[in-house]
């Protein structure tokens, strides 16, 4: 059985603090400021420029990939790090478009982060074959699968309700009509069980300052399929995607396997501190972690729904069709959330009316949830929500 009380001393959380909203950003690593501080003054302070060879900087994207690929299900050598999350889509995209060039439908759908959509637009816009991106509603996806397909691209978890699709069936029925299968894990890997491999997935990818708590821009990962390994065309072919990126060619080579998904020079900084974030996940077992977000949702909807009844649940109540994340709506919602965060519990706020919560069980438990109702519910009956302070938009919600 996995320690929660292990995990939780493992992060930074604020006196006072209830933090729900893991799932934008993750807390501190405790271990990570002395990681990052050694690797500061050790390594680049001691080595410069030294450090790549020395320390063994240039090995980070695939080292630090292979250790989110056991959170994910992938085989070693099939995940690598860099750049961001955006960057990573278009990269998969590309393609998986490219492996299917017959076919001019890339299907999606309206809970997918605006983001995968804006780089699937901008893409077929520069390739200029005649593509178009279909949007359907999340429970169509499926029927919309046909042989007109050429990628599925879908986040596995909505962003907003937390809706769960199946990776599995829907791969499968990709698959069946010809397409291939793009996910997006910003909101699962870490946060419930991911079987890349074993769902057949083309590609995969995701960003790691959410649930694995790499801190703000931490750089993304892909996954590449070992069928697709050796065939895969980096549309974005930077000099470390490159086969030999030292001996300086004028023209490009794809690099061996994952090594071509590798675009521009490794954050190295921030891959120390996601390296130290991902240690809390040893001895950690993602079956545990699943069933206790589970309960910690449902014991939050429990008690939202008894004790604040203007609140309208936008999650669905079965545990094992969602992610790790719970989201009510209500007209006010941006307001209701700011006064939540003046009074130490964070979640955050999606437009156009929802609030959002995240159960990250490795520093969360029941008292906790239980805290955040109890401080919800008088906001909720007092309507302490209703000050001019909480209604001004900041640029971050």
């Amino acid at each position: 059985m996995t320690d929660f009380a292990r995990t939780r001393a493992l992060f930074e959380i604020p006196e006072g603090v209830i933090y729900l909203d893991g799932n934008s950003l993750g807390p501190l690593p405790v271990a990570a400021k002395k990681r990052v501080a050694d690797m500061l003054s050790e390594e680049w302070g001691k080595h410069l420029i030294k450090g790549w060879n020395v320390s063994g900087w240039m090995a980070q994207p695939r080292r630090v990939g292979d250790r989110i690929g056991k959170l994910i299900g992938a085989p070693e050598g099939t995940v690598v790090m860099g750049d961001t999350l955006s960057i990573k889509v278009y990269q998969a995209l590309a393609a998986a478009l490219d492996l299917n060039p017959d076919r001019k439908v890339v299907l999606s759908d309206s809970g997918n982060f605006p983001s995968d959509l804006y780089m699937a637009q901008g893409l077929i816009g520069s390739l200029g074959r005649g593509l178009e991106l279909k949007v359907v509603e999340p429970e169509e996806v499926e029927a919309a699968i046909d042989e007109t397909v050429a990628v599925l691209m879908v986040t596995e978890v909505d962003y907003r309700t937390g809706r769960l699709h199946d990776m599995k069936a829907l791969t499968q029925k990709a698959h069946a009509a010809g397409a291939l299968a793009v996910w997006d894990l910003a909101h699962s890997a870490g946060a419930l069980p991911v079987d890349v491999y074993g769902a057949d997935a083309d590609f995969a990818v995701g960003c790691t300052y959410k649930y694995l708590n790499g801190g703000p821009g931490a750089p993304a990962f892909i996954y590449v399929a070992p069928k697709h390994a050796e065939t895969a065309r980096p549309a974005l072919s930077g000099w470390l995607g490159h086969e030999a990126p030292f001996a300086f060619d004028l023209d490009y080579r794809a690099g061996q396997g994952i090594d071509r998904m590798r675009v521009g020079t490794p954050p190295v900084i921030a891959l120390t501190v996601l390296d130290a974030a991902l240690d809390a996940w040893e001895g950690v077992s993602m079956l545990d972690v699943r069933a206790a977000s589970i309960g910690l949702c449902d014991l939050f909807i429990r008690e939202v729904e008894g004790r604040c009844p203007g609140l309208e649940l936008a999650t669905t109540r079965h545990g094992h069709q969602r992610g790790s994340q719970v989201s009510f709506r209500h007209p006010q919602g941006y307001a209701i959330m700011q006064a939540l965060i003046a009074r130490g519990v964070i979640g955050d706020f999606r437009a156009p009316d929802a609030i959002r919560f995240g159960f990250t069980p490795l520093y969360i438990g029941e008292k906790e949830v239980l805290g955040a109702v109890a401080i919800l519910e008088s906001i909720m009956k007092d309507g302490l929500w209703d000050r001019p302070e909480y209604h001004r938009k900041a640029a971050v919600t």
